[in-house]
């Protein structure tokens, strides 16, 4: 017998918190386009080609913000015949992509700097450009710490990355206008190419960071430890009645979390007695963790494995 709340898909994910999603991608392609031009003066000021790398960065963020809000709404779109399991996992294909635009900007930023380093570097109206550079930089950051604590607050991937790309970059560009400043007042302005591919290897790590976590996502890898933890705990907190639960396995798409396990009970209980059980447990885990959708087999008791999950 199984007891699933896959019925219930559509009123798991919450539509609040797909609107918050979407609203936020569509501010985030307005910031990312105004960071841009802020950027792009900068380097269009002194001609560095430090101040150039910054700018190709943040170029990047107002196309994966619209790739984003694309992935936010496809993954809104409610189960239907062809997605039984929902459209969430649009959600890591958007990250994989972004991470993907963040790896070709790393080798166009190497192939600048190389060109400037052969050239001879030069800086005009260094400080002008610099100062701009660290507004738009601030903006960044803050409007990326915003992103992240949105993508966690309603569990999107696709969110958390941008964000994530956001406060990378403002990190990235903190080094950098220090670096370059001391550059500047040295006289060192064969630094300013140096710089550049410093920042193109960051950038690189981070673009492959972002790729092997999204692919994670897509190969249905198992949620982190404290999220298993959770997940038992609620389990055996919740399961009064039952002997003990084994065989727990999770996924996530999206914002929505799948589990699956085994739920053994007594073998004289009623199949309501071990459905109302079902519906105890589910309603607790949705209650804690938002969109989530169990299958529970329940079992008899001499079906027991004796270990997993202990029911308390």
């Amino acid at each position: 017998m199984s007891a699933s709340g896959a019925g219930r898909q559509e009123k798991a994910l919450p539509a609040a918190g797909q609107r918050a999603g979407g609203r936020a991608a569509a501010f985030a392609v307005a910031v990312g386009l105004f960071v841009f031009a802020l950027k792009l003066m900068a380097w269009r000021l002194t001609g560095g080609a430090a101040l150039f790398s910054d700018a190709l960065e943040s170029l990047i963020h107002p196309a994966t913000a619209a790739m984003t809000l694309a992935a936010l709404w496809y993954a809104s779109r409610p189960a239907d015949l062809n997605h039984p399991f929902g459209h969430g996992k649009i959600e890591f294909f958007a990250a994989v992509i972004e991470g993907g635009l963040i790896v070709l900007a790393a080798f166009l930023i190497l192939a600048h700097a190389w060109t400037t380093f052969l050239g001879g570097p030069h800086l005009a109206a260094p400080f002008l450009g610099i100062g701009l550079d660290a507004a738009a930089s601030l903006l960044n950051g803050a409007f990326g710490f915003f992103l992240w604590r949105r993508g966690q607050a309603i569990r999107s991937p696709a969110l958390r990355a941008d964000g994530l790309h956001l406060m990378s970059d403002t990190l990235t560009s903190a080094g950098l206008l220090a670096a370059l400043l001391g550059a500047v007042f040295s006289g060192a302005l064969w630094l300013d190419p140096l710089l550049a591919a410093a920042v193109a290897c960051y950038v690189l790590v981070v673009g492959f960071f972002i790729i092997r976590a999204s692919i994670d996502g897509l190969m249905d890898a198992a949620p982190d430890a404290a999220t298993t933890q959770r997940i038992r705990e609620i389990v055996a907190r919740t399961a009064k009645g039952a002997l003990e639960a084994h065989d727990l396995r999770i996924r996530s798409a999206g914002q929505i979390t799948f589990l699956q396990f085994h739920l053994v009970v007594p073998g004289q209980m009623t199949v309501a007695e071990a459905h109302a059980i079902c519906d105890r447990i589910e309603e607790a885990l949705r209650s804690d963790m938002g969109a989530v959708v169990a299958t529970i087999h329940v079992e008899p008791e001499e079906k027991a494995k004796y270990h997993g999950v202990v029911v308390l």
